[in-house]
């Protein structure tokens, strides 16, 4: 038997609706004319936060035009309100600003997480399949919208281990490689294939994951 796992579920810290955008604002965020109002959310976990912000675009009439993850993680954060990652999406009216940030809040409350190895969380991991990419993230890995896609992230050695096992596993492809360090000092990548096959490759990574935390040295 493997170690057991431990949820850690996301949590929503601060949002906004900005109605109607400041034109110098909207400028410097390169917003298309069309998008006069904004949604603003801070979360403590970026890759669960990069994932909402993809499901908005699924579900509301909303385009992500900001999503930035904050140097060291959660746990060094610039302010309680700050967590490790701010995403911005943009809409034509309020009420669709607001309907996209109804679903990235849900998302992120009740949707997928990071899973520890260790009652202290402090050993965690990320492996969601997304059975159909919204707009951002087909973008981010260069696929069409609709396309399934593994999101894998761990901290960096088992990040490129566990990538490594899940290339193997299945017939999948490495669009992405968020080569380790990222901002938050972890790694990992985004990967294509059929739904089976990414939710293959998954699974493939978090047991590399697992043995790694079983046993840190050497061997395979």
């Amino acid at each position: 038997m493997g170690k057991d796992i431990y949820p850690l579920p996301a949590a929503v810290l601060a949002s906004r609706i900005i109605p109607n955008v400041d034109e110098g604002l909207a400028k410097h965020l390169e917003l298309l004319p069309h998008l006069k109002s904004l949604a603003l959310v801070t979360c403590t976990s970026d890759d669960v936060g990069y994932t909402a912000l993809d499901e908005a675009t699924k579900k509301a009439a909303v385009e992500v035009v900001y999503a930035k993850s904050f140097y060291a993680g959660a746990a060094h954060s610039s302010g309680p309100l700050s967590g490790e990652f701010i995403g911005i999406l943009g809409a034509e009216t309020p009420s669709e600003a607001r309907s996209g940030l109804d679903v990235v809040v849900q998302m992120i409350e009740r949707g997928p997480c990071f899973y520890a190895l260790d009652s202290s969380g402090s050993h965690a991991y990320y492996a969601h399949t997304i059975s159909k990419s919204g707009a951002y993230l087909s973008k981010v890995a260069g696929v069409e919208a609709g396309a399934p896609l593994a999101y894998l992230i761990a901290p960096p050695l088992e990040a490129v281990v566990g990538l490594e096992a899940a290339l193997k596993a299945a017939n999948v492809r490495l669009c992405v490689f968020y080569g380790p360090p990222t901002e938050t000092n972890f790694g990992g990548g985004l990967l294509t294939g059929t739904q089976s096959s990414c939710m293959a490759a998954a699974e493939a990574f978090a047991e590399a994951v697992r043995k790694i935390s079983e046993s840190p040295f050497g061997g395979t």
